[in-house]
C-alpha cells in the first residue's frame, strides 16, 4: 500500500516471535507467467528468521536459473510486529499459505500523506504553563515518518542544545546529498526506507528526489518543524503571515526523521519499517501525517504497528484525512491512535473583489502586490472558446492565449491541483485567477502559493460572481490585503475527514482538531512553494493547509504533556488532551463546521472532543487509562478470531467471557434505525484522579435529541492521587428517530477542573 500526505492540494493524491509477515508490492513483468506481489503474511512461528531462511534456501534451489522466481526479502521487522516485507510470486506465495502457522496475507499498497501563530492562538507562552523552564528541559524525542527532512534548515539549528541522550539508539545514515554530519543535537537520527516504494513505482528519479532522509518535497520539513521546529524569529512567506517568531508547539525536543514518503506517495511496507525502526531507536512520539482509505484494524498495518508502538509507551498521532465534508470518511481510526482532525486560526489573507455591481466579494489571496482594477473577465468558453474541454477548470492546455491574455480568469476548483489551474493561467497571458469553490468545497478559502495573482473564492461568492457574468458583465478589480488576525475561530476546515468510522463506529472519530488551514512551517529548498517544476521560487516557509498539518500539532502538544507528566501512558495523554478540548471559539460561541456552511455548529464527527486547549490539558483532573490488555478486549468484542488478535498481541490471547467497555474518554452510542422507545445501552468508565488529592466531582449531562442519559453515581469522591472511581452511563431511546445523529455531553465538574466527553447517537 502507498500512502500519500494528508495535506490538501498534494499533487498526486518489529520482538514478537509467534508471528511474521510480508509485505509484497506488484511487479509488471512480461516474460513472467505470473505477477509478483508483496504481501502481509502473518503466521504462528517461534522463529521468524528461521521460517525466512528456510523460505529462501528452498527457493533458489528449485529456482537456480530463474532470477525472476526468487524471492526478493525487504525488511525484517523486529518492534512495531514480528515479520518481513517481500515480494514473491503466486507460487511462493502458496508455499507460505501451506506452511505450518499460516494466519493470513494481504498485499502492499500505496497510501497518502494526508507554523508562525498557531502557539499564540493555542494560547502557547513563553515561561507560563506548558512553556515553562522545566517542561522544556526533559528530552523528548519526536519520530517523524514523512517525505525526510531539510538539515541545514534554520528551523532545526542546535544552538544551545544539550547533547543527545545517552538512551537514544539511532542513527544518522548517509545517503544521497546526505551524510551523517547532517545530524546534530537537534536532528539526532535520520533514514530513508523507499524498497516498498520502489517495488511498485520503479527506480526513485534522483534527478527530483534522494535515496536518503533529504527532504526533496517540502513536506516532511513541514511537519517536522510543526511538531518540533526550533524559534525563528520573523519568519514568513514573502512577508505575509509574519508573527513574533515561527516555532514547533514544542521546540526543545529532538527529531528522528524516517523518510518512508516519495513523489507518487508512501508504500505500507516502507511506513511499516519506519515505525519499527523508531521504536527499537527509542522515540516517545511517533508522528504520522499519512494514511489509506478506512478499513478494519487486522488488516490496516498502521493500526497493528502502533499497536506495537503502544505497548512501548509510545504515543502515535495521525492525520484524520483530507476527504471531507462528506460522511464516514475519517482514516487512522484504531482506539489506541490519536486522530486529528484540521481547523482554522484567526489568521486571515483576505483579498477583495469588486464586480460592476458593486458588489464586493471576500476570498483570500497569498499575494502582496498591487491590485488590479476594471480588467476584464474571462471563464469557460470565453477562456478556452467553445471546444475547449475542461477550460472551465483551467485543466492544461485547455486555455487559449487570445482569448485570457492580459484578463483576470475564473477557474473552478476540482479536476486537477489549485496551483497547477494558476500555471495554466499564466502560461497563457493571464495577468490573475479567481479560483472559484463549488458546491462539494463549500465557502473554504485556501490561501494556496500560486504563481500569479490568485484569489480563492467560496461556493456563495462563487454564485455572485457567475451570475454576473451570466449578464454579460465583463470587468473586474482585485485587492489585496495581506495578513490580518482576529477573525472568528476556530472553524472546522471543510476538507477535514469526517466520522462515524467505518471501521470502528463504536468508537468516536476524528478524536481531537489542531490548527490545520493556511500553516506556516519551514520547506525544503529544493522543491518550490507551489510544488510546480515551472516555478522557480524557493521559500524557507511555506504555507499549506491539510490535516497533515494539524497532526504534528498534537505531536507536539503531546510531546509537552510527556515532559510534565513522564509516567503517563499514551491513553492518559489523549484523555487529557480530549477532556480539555474547546467547543467554543474566540467569540464564546459554538465552533463550526466550514463543511456544513459558515453558520453551522460543528459535531463530534467532525472534530472529535472539541479544538485542542494545550494549556488546560497538562492538568486535566481526571483521566481515562487504557492497557494494552483493555486493547485486546475491546478487539475480542469485535468477534475478532484468536488468529487476527494474535496480529496485535505479543503471545496467544484468550478472550474473557465478559469483555467489558473499552476505557474511552467519548460514547458512541449506536442505535438500530427507528428504535423503539426505552432501548437501553449502558457503558461502565473507570476515572483517575491526577489533581488534588480530596477532590469531588459532580456529573453534568447535556442530552443529545432523542435520548435520556442517566449517570450512576452522580457525584465522584476522591481522597487520593491516583485513585480510581468507576460510573456507569445509561443511555435510553426516548423516540424513534429518522435523523442519522444527534449529540451532547457528559462533562465531571469540580471546584478547579471540567473533564467532558462528547456523546454521539447513531440511528444505523
Amino acid at each position: 500500500m502507498l500512502f500519500f500526505p494528508f495535506y490538501d492540494n498534494h499533487p498526486m493524491m518489529f520482538a514478537r516471535s509467534l508471528l511474521f509477515l510480508f509485505f509484497v508490492s506488484i511487479s509488471f513483468t512480461s516474460n513472467a507467467s505470473s505477477l509478483k506481489q508483496t504481501y502481509v503474511i502473518h503466521t504462528v512461528k517461534a522463529n521468524t528468521k528461521h521460517i525466512v531462511t528456510s523460505l529462501l534456501n528452498s527457493l533458489q534451489t528449485e529456482n537456480l536459473n530463474d532470477d525472476f522466481a526468487l524471492p526478493e526479502i525487504h525488511y525484517i521487522y523486529e518492534n512495531a510486529m514480528s515479520g518481513f516485507s517481500a515480494t514473491l510470486t503466486d507460487d511462493q506465495l502458496e508455499t507460505v499459505k501451506n506452511s505450518e502457522g499460516f494466519i493470513s496475507a494481504y498485499p502492499d499498497e500505496l497510501l497518502s500523506l494526508h507554523t508562525t501563530h498557531s502557539y499564540e492562538f493555542l494560547g502557547l507562552e513563553f515561561g507560563v504553563g506548558l512553556w515553562n523552564e522545566t517542561s522544556l528541559a526533559s528530552d523528548v524525542i519526536i519520530g517523524v515518518v514523512d517525505t525526510g527532512i531539510s538539515p541545514e534548515h534554520v528551523s532545526f539549528r542546535d544552538t544551545h542544545m544539550t547533547p543527545v541522550p545517552s538512551r537514544w539508539r539511532g542513527s544518522c545514515d548517509e545517503g544521497t546529498n546526505f551524510s551523517s554530519s547532517s545530524c546534530n543535537k537537534k536532528i539526532i537520527g535520520a533514514r530513508a526506507y523507499y524498497k516498498g516504494y520502489e517495488s511498485i513505482v520503479g527506480k526513485i528519479n534522483e534527478t527530483t528526489d534522494f535515496r536518503s532522509a533529504r527532504d526533496a518535497q517540502g513536506h516532511g520539513t513541514h511537519t517536522a518543524s510543526t511538531a518540533a521546529g526550533s524559534i525563528v524569529r520573523k519568519a514568513s512567506y514573502f512577508g505575509l503571515a509574519k508573527g513574533r517568531f515561527a516555532t514547533g508547539m514544542r521546540f526543545s525536543s529532538r527529531i528522528a526523521a524516517y523518510k518512508a514518503c516519495w513523489a507518487l506517495g508512501c508504500a505500507n511496507t516502507d511506513v511499516l519499517a519506519a515505525i519499527d525502526q523508531a521504536i527499537s531507536d527509542g522515540v516517545d512520539v511517533i508522528s504520522l501525517s499519512l494514511g489509506g482509505s478506512s478499513r478494519p484494524f487486522y488488516v490496516d498495518p498502521i493500526a497493528i504497528a502502533a499497536f506495537g508502538a503502544m505497548q512501548k509507551n509510545i504515543f502515535v498521532s495521525c492525520s484524520a484525512g483530507n476527504s471531507g465534508p462528506a460522511k464516514s470518511t475519517v482514516s487512522n481510526g484504531a482506539p489506541w491512535l490519536m486522530t486529528v482532525a484540521a481547523s482554522y486560526t484567526d489568521r486571515t489573507f483576505p483579498a477583495i473583489v469588486r464586480i460592476g455591481t458593486g458588489e464586493k466579494l471576500v476570498g483570500s489571496s497569498l499575494y502582496k502586490g498591487k491590485g488590479f482594477k476594471n480588467l476584464p473577465l474571462a471563464f469557460n468558453t470565453t477562456a478556452g472558446g467553445g471546444g475547449s474541454a475542461g477550460a472551465e477548470f483551467c485543466i492544461r492546455n485547455s486555455l487559449k492565449r487570445e482569448l485570457v491574455e492580459g484578463k483576470i480568469v475564473i477557474c473552478l476548483r476540482g479536476v486537477g491541483g489549485r496551483t497547477a489551474k494558476g500555471e495554466e493561467v499564466k502560461e497563457k497571458g493571464g495577468v490573475a485567477m479567481l479560483l472559484v469553490s463549488r458546491e462539494t468545497e463549500g465557502e473554504e478559502l485556501l490561501a494556496d502559493p500560486h504563481v500569479l495573482p490568485a484569489v480563492s473564492i467560496g461556493f456563495s461568492d462563487g454564485i455572485v460572481l457567475l451570475k454576473y457574468l451570466a449578464g454579460n458583465a465583463t470587468f473586474a478589480s482585485i485587492g489585496f490585503r495581506g495578513t490580518e488576525y482576529g477573525a472568528r475561530a476556530p472553524i472546522v476546515a471543510a476538507f477535514s475527514s469526517r466520522g462515524p468510522s467505518v471501521a470502528g463506529p463504536e468508537i468516536v472519530k476524528p478524536d481531537i482538531s489542531a490548527p490545520g488551514l493556511n500553516i506556516l512551517a519551514g520547506w525544503s529548498p529544493f522543491s518550490s512553494p507551489s510544488l510546480l517544476r515551472s516555478d522557480p521560487r524557493r521559500v524557507q516557509f511555506n504555507i499549506i493547509s491539510g490535516t497533515s498539518m494539524a497532526c504534528p500539532h498534537i505531536t507536539g502538544i503531546a510531546a509537552l504533556i510527556k515532559s510534565v507528566h513522564g509516567d503517563w501512558s499514551p491513553a492518559m495523554i489523549k484523555s487529557a488532551l480530549l477532556t480539555t478540548a474547546s467547543t467554543t471559539d474566540n467569540r464564546n460561541q459554538p465552533i463550526r463546521d466550514m463543511g456544513a456552511g459558515p453558520n453551522s455548529a460543528a459535531t463530534a464527527f467532525d472534530f472529535g472532543a472539541g479544538h485542542v486547549d494545550p494549556t488546560r490539558a497538562v492538568d486535566p483532573g481526571l483521566v481515562y487509562d487504557l492497557s494494552t490488555v483493555d486493547y485486546l478486549n475491546y478487539l475480542c468484542s469485535l468477534n475478532y478470531t484468536s488468529e487476527r488478535i494474535l496480529l496485535f498481541s505479543a503471545t496467544n490471547y484468550t478472550c474473557p467471557s465478559s469483555t467489558g467497555d473499552l476505557n474511552y474518554p467519548s460514547f458512541a452510542v449506536n442505535l438500530a434505525n427507528g428504535a423503539k422507545l426505552n432501548t437501553v445501552i449502558s457503558y461502565k468508565r473507570t476515572v483517575t484522579n491526577v489533581g488534588s488529592p480530596a477532590c469531588e466531582y459532580m456529573a453534568h449531562v447535556e442530552e443529545p435529541k432523542g435520548v435520556k442519559v442517566r449517570v450512576e453515581p452522580m457525584v465522584l469522591k476522591f481522597q487520593k492521587v491516583r485513585e480510581r472511581l468507576s460510573y456507569t452511563v445509561t443511555f435510553v431511546a426516548e423516540a424513534a428517530r429518522d435523523s442519522s445523529s444527534s449529540f451532547g455531553a457528559l462533562v465531571w465538574i469540580s471546584d478547579k477542573h471540567k473533564v467532558r466527553s462528547p456523546i454521539a447517537v447513531t440511528w444505523e
